[in-house]
């Protein structure tokens, strides 16, 4: 049985037959079905499908949600049935939510399928005939022509002008053109000319090819199973969320079990009270509505960032793009327009006219000096005729191109200079590999005229002539030179360089032209255009501490220039490495130059996801974005995978968790933007829950340890969180930015939610809440348990709704944020208020929480007493302030 080199391309036609044991006339059906037995269909197989029941399973084992479970117990063990149901609820939405993105995310590999085209034509005992594309076997002979797309990996041994565009698997902008002949064994996907791909098309020409590699050793195949091997990682929110659930567990259950210790040795509380009043305590202090409240931060996040055109499809990721440290891109398509655009044209002795405009809109001037635009017509009509690209408008206004990108590219320029196709035309010759130019002869005043474009060396070589602005002339020694200078001079820039020439003869010539005596009529230079925003947006990411990396399949040298234009390349960093010259390397020396380098060209998709594992590995936050199926395992293994949305393959958009809805660049700067607030908006929430819990349970701790009664009963203390936590909570979850977000450096990745930041206001919320309400008990007490309670009561609720204008704004006054600016607090605070007052003051209500009428100036002199959190914390807010701005000025 046939045994298949992994490098194929290295080998002659007759070398690759023999391997195969083939022919030129395909197999017979013996031999296919024998080659099926071993091979197999040609299809991507299936990830083996996890069960609904185990996907499930995976969303409850989960620390926080055994924490709910458990609060939800203690509360049906104490009777508080309101709170059961509430705690479920939020179990089921966050399980459910879990479920509905793993589910999602498991679509990647099953994408890929969709590439495949149900349907080919191949040649079988000499005949040719159309099978489904799944029945191709390793020796099956393909016949491929122009628009097809290509079913399986196949070996060139015919080919006639075949080019085949391969930006979805290598990154290449402009078709790949094809040979027969063999390559260097370590050549790149996209210098394998002798090769063509399964997943990518033709785009011009035509060829037969050998069969090498179907279903999963296929290029696209291999992908795949890439992309089962990279497994999905929890988000870098998840994993800190995580960890504040076990922070809280700990700081809930330690503090309950203290309570416990001191009502039980040194106050003698009969144990069926104090087990329920620890019980309360331990429910109190667990945030139960923690889960939901970051749910809702993500949610708006998600919401906002829709807005700027980053859709995300896993709602983690919302805060995880604003903790990016790297963001590793693709070039094509993504930093660049992904369209050809002719940018400079030039005839010998004129000077350079520039042209305006970018992609495939035909508006556009032309600059320079007004003579050598005058002598344009020659060239503008040739790029007008010698070209089979049509442009035309879909059904939202967009122009779409069909055909060559190249070819269209000169359809643009003849259409802003208002040329069409208006000449007979009476043969087409494709762009030929082996010639190295396309031509198309047409019937312009009694005479065949031959409009030629192609390489500017051939048809520098087959020229005698040229055309100048002020007539044809005979080419001089000289004027060649001043013509290789100039291609010299744009290829180092960057452009692509095509050449324009004609060749006339009389009609009754019956087309016969000669190889030599063309009139080169000038040069062409074009680019793929680097989209206008993005040099703003790259450098946006570079103030916000962000470093940004080209991976590109593309040329070094053109990725080294859009790289400059863009500003990804900084001075002193002019370098760009290859696959090839990666692979060479050490893995220290890799590591190193990964820290060292900002562009990579010529990648394969798993040196790709090599790049984003060195830098993880260093501790680095990575984004990639990427449009192609190379694109898709980089995607996968990243932290967060940003795929394009209007150019992006399906692939990549189901591999990723954020599609970019415009394609553009710039937009992932704003969903950074956006990122950053959710994660300063889930600290305040939970700055909020942690500090007013344990301010609650630290009270009852301290008031027990002084030989005091309960200051609050378990219905009290759950009623308290119930009003605060309940609206306020979510309230601080809607906070805007402050404008500030992207001068600063992005959150380590290993930064906690909970961290010191929260330790003064911990003190002092506990400090202040502790003395006020040990001080109203004892004040109270003389007039009864249930008077002093209901006084320690207001004391809690109005010091936590105070606390909610610190948590606003961390790292200064709430006045500079505007203490009403945020419509939702406002409500909060409305809401919350309202109960209160009418929890103690209507008498039914009242009655059931045994609370005593307070007088309207008993009730709001404590509730102004309690006021005393949010300006004692804007105290605290100031001396920091300004020890930070004098420390910052000294260092200076």
């Amino acid at each position: 049985m046939i045994q298949i080199p992994e490098s194929p391309h290295q080998f002659a036609p007759e070398e690759i037959k023999e391997i195969l044991q083939t022919t030129e006339s395909g197999l017979n059906p013996k031999q296919v079905e024998e080659l099926r037995r071993v091979f197999g269909k040609n299809e991507i197989p299936d990830t083996k499908e996890r069960s609904f029941w185990y996907i499930l399973l995976r969303q409850v084992h989960n620390l926080m949600v055994y924490i709910l479970l458990l609060a939800a117990l203690i509360s049906f063990l104490t009777g508080h049935r309101v709170d059961v149901y509430v705690i479920l609820a939020i179990v089921v939405l966050n399980i459910t939510i879990g479920f509905v993105q793993e589910y999602k995310a498991e679509n990647a590999v099953r994408a890929l399928k969709g590439l495949l085209r149900p349907q080919c034509t191949v040649i079988r005992e000499g005949k040719l005939i159309t099978i489904s594309s799944k029945d191709l076997v390793p020796g099956d002979v393909m016949r491929l022509s122009e628009g097809d797309l290509i079913p399986a990996d196949g070996y060139l041994f015919q080919n006639h002008n075949a080019r085949t565009m391969e930006a979805s698997l290598t990154g290449e902008s402009v078709p790949i053109e094809k040979t027969t002949e063999p390559c260097p064994e370590n050549s790149p996907i996209g210098d394998r000319t002798n090769m063509v791909w399964k997943g990518t098309f033709v785009s011009g020409g035509s060829a037969l090819a050998w069969v090498v590699a179907t279903g999963a050793s296929t290029q696209l195949g291999k992908i795949a199973n890439s992309l089962k091997s990279i497994p999905k990682k929890a988000s870098n929110f998840q994993n800190k969320s995580n960890k504040l659930a076990r922070q809280m567990a700990l700081l809930s259950i330690g503090s309950a079990l203290l309570l416990f210790l001191v009502g039980y040795f040194f106050q003698k509380i009969p144990i069926d009270e104090l087990l329920l009043i620890s019980l309360a305590a331990l429910v109190s202090a667990i945030p139960e509505g923690l889960p939901a409240v970051l749910s809702i931060v993500l949610a708006i996040g998600s919401y906002r960032m829709s807005k700027k055109n980053a859709i995300i499809r896993e709602i983690a990721a919302t805060e995880s793009l604003g903790s990016v440290s790297t963001i590793v891109t693709d070039k094509t398509g993504t930093l660049t327009q992904n369209t050809m655009t002719i940018k400079k044209l030039w005839q010998v002795g004129g000077s350079e006219v520039e042209v305006s405009g970018d992609g495939w809109d035909r508006t556009g001037e032309f600059s320079g000096d007004e003579a050598d635009i005058a002598a344009l017509p020659p060239l503008l009509e040739i790029a007008a005729h010698c070209q089979q690209a049509s442009l035309s408008l879909d059904e939202k206004g967009q122009l779409q191109v069909s055909g060559d990108p190249t070819e269209a590219a000169f359809a643009v320029l003849a259409g802003k200079a208002g040329f069409e196709k208006n000449l007979p035309v009476l043969e087409e010759e494709p762009f030929s590999t082996v010639e190295k130019f396309r031509s198309t002869l047409v019937e312009k005043s009694g005479k065949h005229v031959r409009f030629i474009i192609g390489a500017p060396e051939k048809l520098l070589e087959k020229s005698s002539r040229f055309q100048a602005k002020d007539g044809v002339f005979d080419f001089s020694e000289n004027q060649r030179i001043r013509v290789k200078k100039k291609l010299d001079q744009w290829s180092k820039g960057s452009f692509r360089v095509l050449a324009l020439a004609l060749q006339t003869t009389d009609a009754k010539a019956a087309k016969d032209f000669s190889d030599q005596d063309w009139v080169f009529c000038g040069l062409a230079a074009m680019v793929d255009p680097p989209r206008p925003e993005v040099y703003h947006a790259v450098k946006g990411c570079h103030q916000a501490g962000i470093r940004v990396i080209m991976a590109t399949g593309d040329h070094s040298q053109t990725a080294l220039a859009i790289g400059k234009q863009v500003g990804i390349v900084l001075p002193g960093r002019e370098r760009v490495l290859t696959d090839a010259e990666l692979q060479q390397l050490s893995a220290e020396e890799f590591d190193r130059a990964i820290q060292e380098v900002d562009v990579f060209s010529r990648l394969s998709p798993m040196m790709k996801v090599r790049i984003a594992e060195s830098l993880q590995a260093k501790g680095e936050l990575v984004a990639m974005t990427g449009d192609g199926v190379n694109d898709a395992p980089a995607l996968r293994q990243a932290n967060v995978g940003i795929s394009m949305g209007m150019m992006g393959t399906d692939v990549a958009r189901e591999a990723s968790l954020v599609v970019l809805a415009d394609d553009n660049f710039a937009s992932i700067v704003r969903a950074v933007e956006q990122g950053r607030i959710v994660f300063n908006n889930a600290r305040r929430t939970s700055f909020f829950l942690v500090t007013t819990n344990f301010a609650e349970i630290i009270t009852l701790i301290v008031a027990i340890g002084m030989g005091y009664a309960m200051p609050l009963t378990a219905t009290q203390i759950l009623w308290i969180n119930l009003i605060t936590d309940g609206f306020c909570d979510k309230a601080l979850a809607t906070e805007r930015g402050r404008g500030n977000e992207l001068h600063v450096a992005p959150a380590s990745a290993k930064e906690n939610i909970i961290n010191r930041e929260i330790v003064p206001f911990l003190l002092l919320n506990t400090i202040l809440m502790t003395s006020m309400a040990l001080v109203a008990f004892h004040h109270y007490l003389p007039a009864g348990i249930e008077k002093a309670r209901t006084v320690v009561f207001i004391v809690m609720g109005f010091s936590q709704l105070f606390n909610v204008f610190n948590m606003r704004n961390l790292k200064g006054s709430a006045f500079k944020v505007g203490l009403f600016s945020n419509k939702w607090v406002n409500y909060a605070l409305v809401v919350s208020i309202t109960i209160q007052v009418l929890i103690i003051e209507v008498p039914a209500l009242a009655g059931l929480f045994k609370f005593q009428p307070l007088s309207v100036w008993e009730f709001f002199g404590w509730a102004a007493i309690s006021s005393l959190v949010f300006w004692v914390t804007e105290m605290y807010k100031l001396i920091a302030t300004s020890y930070e701005t004098g420390f910052s000025s000294s260092k200076s």
